[in-house]
């Protein structure tokens, strides 16, 4: 009986493989070896398509980074143009938050970041704003962005209500109930921060009107 081949070995395979890895164990899981066994080659081959851990870890968060929406810069409505961005953008790391802790780094060995930085930038200067305030207010989005998309406030509460009780937390009488609605807070949350956010950068704006 012929044995089923084994799918070719490909640059896009791995990053797969290492996203998964990295979604369901963290970035600390990332080895060759490790890599290896999930995609039952040897670990040499995969050195054909990644020269290095950093080459690999650039290549997966370039695959994220490339799952944001800028289909919306430019325009001339650079707060909905702004929204769009960053509700596309908070999607895409809530939904791989293993690779935030890296996001930051080497952005410039990252095409799709790239992309990203120049659609942001640019279109915020082409409505208008001022060069300098454009890098400060991409660099603001993506601060707010990428940490409302690392972890769940309202996880972090247990639910059990004995914790709270014994007159140490007053006022945390009802914190055993945010576990369980969890995602309508984390979200009404990030919109509450968003809209604040925007709503202070259009004062900003009409100062240099």
């Amino acid at each position: 009986m012929v044995r089923p081949r084994q799918p070719m070995l490909s640059r896009e395979r791995i990053v797969s493989a290492a996203l998964a890895l990295i979604d369901a164990e963290g970035i600390d899981a990332v080895s060759t070896r490790r890599l290896a066994i999930e995609l039952g080659v040897s670990g040499p081959s995969l050195y054909n398509h990644v020269v290095t851990k950093d080459d690999l870890l650039d290549a997966v968060v370039d695959a994220v980074v490339g799952e944001v929406d800028l289909s919306m810069f430019p325009s001339p409505d650079w707060r909905g143009a702004l929204d769009a961005w960053a509700r596309s953008y908070r999607a895409s790391l809530a939904a791989h938050p293993g690779v935030i802790p890296v996001l930051p780094s080497r952005v410039g060995r990252r095409p799709n970041a790239l992309r990203l930085a120049d659609a942001v930038f640019g279109g915020l200067v082409d409505a208008g704003w001022p060069r300098r305030e454009a890098t400060r207010v991409g660099a603001l989005m993506r601060y707010f962005i990428t940490g409302s998309a690392l972890g769940s406030f309202a996880g972090g509460f247990p639910e059990d209500a004995t914790v709270y009780q014994g007159g140490d937390y007053p006022h945390l009488g009802e914190a055993h109930l945010l576990a369980r609605r969890q995602t309508e807070i984390d979200e009404s949350a990030f919109d509450t921060g968003l809209q604040a956010l925007l709503d202070g950068l259009e004062l900003r704006f009409k100062s240099f009107a």
